[in-house]
């Protein structure tokens, strides 16, 4: 991975983390709290798409909205635990 793929990754990973956090408790979690989730939300969104077989695309918009998804189910089952 050269230093530019390195960049784009994180970038991604800290605006999925951003938008999740705002999208499921109304705020996000600081640069390095939103690359995390962003990150495990890309990984977690890619894995449960392709479970359940269902393709957006392709390029950084794909990358965005599967990291987006992911990070929110990640959200979502971290606040179920929370309660719990």
């Amino acid at each position: 991975m050269d230093a530019t793929a390195l960049i784009v990754f994180l970038l991604v990973g800290a605006a999925a983390g951003w938008i999740a956090g705002n999208l499921m408790r109304g705020g996000g979690f600081g640069m390095v709290g939103n690359i995390v989730v962003g990150i495990i939300g890309a990984f977690l969104g890619s894995w449960l798409l392709g479970m359940l077989k269902i393709s957006i695309g392709s390029g950084l918009i794909n990358s965005l909205v599967t990291s987006v998804i992911g990070a929110v189910v990640l959200l979502f089952v971290v606040g179920l635990i929370k309660k719990a």
